[in-house]
Parts: C-alpha cells; structure tokens; sequence
C-alpha cells in the first residue's frame, strides 16, 4: 500500500473501532440512571469478545470460494498465523465491523438483560450469523454474487447496510419479543437519564461513520473518497431536519434527542449508499429516512414489542430504506437514474430479505434457547433495583464522600 492509503487505512480503524464506545455513550445516556452501566458493558463486552473471535477464525469465514457456501473454512488460517501485514490490517478494519454491529443489537434489550447470557448470545451470533453474512455481502458470497447469477445488477452494500445495520435491526426485534417488555413500559414512562451523554455519543459516531464509509477506500484507489465523504456528511445533516420535522409536527416541539436519533438514521441510511449516490439524493434520502425512523419508533407501542432503544426503528427501518433506495436512485443504475428497468431494486430487496430473515430466525432460536436454559432476562427485583448493582456491582454515579 502506498504511504498516504497505508495512513487512511490505520486511522480508518481506529475510527470505527471508537465508533462502539459511541455506541456505549449513546445507548447508556438514553437508559435509566441505574442501568447504565450494564448498557455500556454490553458494548464493550462486544469489543472483547467478537473482536477475539474474528482474530481467531472470523476473518477466515468472512471469504468464500463458492457463492452458495456458507462461511469461509474457519481454520483455514487459524487466528490468522501465516497471514501477510496488509492483510492484517484490512483483518483488523473488519474487526471493527463485527463488533459494532453486535453491539447496536444491545440496545433492544436495555435495562433488563443479564451480562452473562448477553455474552453467550454475543458469541454465538457473531459465529453464526454476522461472519457468514459479511462473507456473503463481500466475500464473494450470494448475494455479491446475485445480480451476475439473475442476469441483473450486482446488489449494492458499499459498508454495512445488509451486513450490519438490518443484521443487527432483526437480531435486536428477535430478543425484544423474548425478553419481554420492562416494568411499566409504555409510552413516556422511560426517559434518557442523561442526555448530554447520549448527544456526546451521537458525536463520536458521526466523526468515526466517516471511517466507517470511508475506509474501504484505503484499500483500494481511493477514487471515490470524496464522494463518500460528502454523502456521509449530507445524508446525516438532512436526517436530522427530517427527524425534527416529524417531531414538531407530531408533538409540537423538537428535542435534542430526537435530532441526535436522526443522525443515527442519516448515518444507517447512507452506509449502504455512501459511493453509488450523487449528493443531492443522498440530502433527499436523508429527509426522508429521519422522518420516516421518526415515525417508524411508535410502531412499539402500537405492535406491543419493547425495543428499548429503537433499534429496530432507526437501525432496520433505517438499513431497510438505505438499501432499498438505491434500486430507484443509484448512479445509472437506478430506476430513475438511468437503469434498465427494476432490476437493481430487485437485488436490492432480495438481498435485504434475505439477511432481515436469517438474522431474525438465528437470533430468535438462540435467544430462546438461552432464555429457557439459563435464563436472558433479569428478574423483576434486579430491573426495579438496578442492573448496575445486582450484574455488576458497580454504580454509574456514585459519590465519593469527604
């Protein structure tokens, strides 16, 4: 790699990589006081544990030599032993993938899982499901492969619309059915106990997407770079007017959450379609994502699920548009935008179906299994009391006295 690609690639990482501590700070100040720090441990228990577990055999199932297979051999090259420096480094940019989006499932079972159980699932899902489907999206799998098979466009994920925001917007609807909804749920009753802590989080997730989008450039020409960093900047900025706009309208004021929520669904949105839109569709895509996550939140209540965090309504509402939306205005490709019929739309919404089903299923089996072994959710006394201290000991605020 050249020198100036070589730098990219190494701060790339180390954006995305922050980008799960953002995660940590946004979900933690949207949860009660008590529950804090049983929110962030999930997304740093993520860092340990899936990061660990690519090294040892995720990298090596996240390629394929068959379209129809399902994973890579995991002990092709076992914890990555005879693997070359930049191989290396493009293994640790993937890392961060794999983490992130383990941990964004975590936020669908706020203040009320268990650490242990959440760690076996955490496990069992990267395995299972998130190194089988990036192998699927970009190592050569089916559905990289799926427009050249059907005759079609090829299918469209540029950094993790499929991969990582509808994988993990199913998982988490999957453990929010089988957890159950927390005491007292409805609408109102949990507000954010701290929410300069959720606005800091939103802050570091923007600065690192644009690793995040961006980073795949550095291995590789770096042709569209530019274009990518626009859109992931436009995309996000329009979001956040849409968000605020359904909010006034709909309940007479805008707040600071719900602009910092419409970040997020800008920035879930445009993964997908970072380098395959011109930057005025990607402000066009981002209204609209924020007004429709915005709207698509309520579905909770209306549906009776409790998704804490809205996880399904920013993460899958928002990965589902994102990669869809690219069947009707992608780069001459697009229905609108010079392509030859549906045929990127499509492609776009098998390949979308298809992970929001195998997620789902994967997830809602081991969550099951888990819940009825040894038990997910924490008992009705420990969620009254606190998470923090009956899982973890810990107090998120506690007061040294003189």
């Amino acid at each position: 790699m050249e020198t100036g690609n070589l730098s990219w690639a190494i701060a790339a990482t180390a954006l995305v990589l922050l980008m799960t501590p953002g995660v940590a700070f946004f979900y933690g100040g949207l949860v009660k006081a008590k529950s804090v720090i049983s929110m962030m441990m999930m997304s740093f228990g993520s860092m340990g544990l899936v990061g660990v577990l690519w090294i040892l055999v995720g990298y090596n199932m996240s390629t394929v030599s068959e379209p129809f297979q399902f994973a890579g051999d995991p002990f092709s090259d076992f914890a990555l032993a005879a693997a070359d420096d930049g191989t290396l480094l493009y293994a640790t940019y993937g890392a961060t993938f794999a983490i992130i989006t383990v941990a964004l499932i975590s936020g669908a079972i706020a203040d009320r899982a268990k650490f242990g159980p959440w760690m076996i699932f955490a496990g069992l899902f990267a395995v299972l499901v998130y190194f089988p489907v990036s192998a699927w999206v970009w190592g050569g799998g089916w559905i990289m492969t799926l427009g050249e098979n059907l005759g079609l466009p090829d299918v469209i994920d540029y950094a993790g619309g499929t991969a990582v925001h509808i994988n993990a917007g199913a998982a988490a609807l999957a453990l929010a059915l089988i957890l159950g909804k927390r005491v007292a749920f409805g609408k109102g009753i949990h507000q954010p106990h701290n929410v300069p802590l959720t606005l800091i989080g939103v802050a570091i997730l923007w600065f690192g997407w644009f690793g995040f989008n961006a980073g795949a450039q550095a291995f590789s020409d770096m042709s569209r770079v530019g274009l990518i960093v626009i859109n992931t900047f436009g995309a996000t900025a329009a979001a956040i007017l849409g968000w605020m706009l359904i909010e006034k309208l709909k309940d007479g004021k805008a707040t600071s959450v719900g602009a910092a929520s419409g970040a997020i669904a800008g920035l879930v949105a445009i993964t997908p379609a970072c380098a395959n839109l011109s930057p005025g569709w990607s402000l066009v895509l981002g209204v609209m994502v924020g007004a429709l996550c915005a709207a698509a939140i309520e579905l909770k209540f209306t549906l009776g699920f409790d998704d804490s965090l809205d996880v399904v309504g920013i993460h899958l509402v928002g990965g589902v548009v994102g990669t869809l939306f690219l069947g009707l205005f992608a780069t001459d490709t697009g229905l609108f935008t010079g392509g030859e019929g549906f045929g990127q739309l499509i492609v776009q919404a098998i390949a979308a179906a298809g992970v929001l089903v195998y997620s789902f299923v994967v997830a809602l089996v081991l969550g099951l299994v888990l819940e009825n072994t040894i038990g997910f959710r924490a008992s009705t006394t420990d969620e009254i009391s606190g998470i923090d201290t009956a899982v973890h000991g810990e107090l998120g605020y506690a007061l040294a006295e003189d």
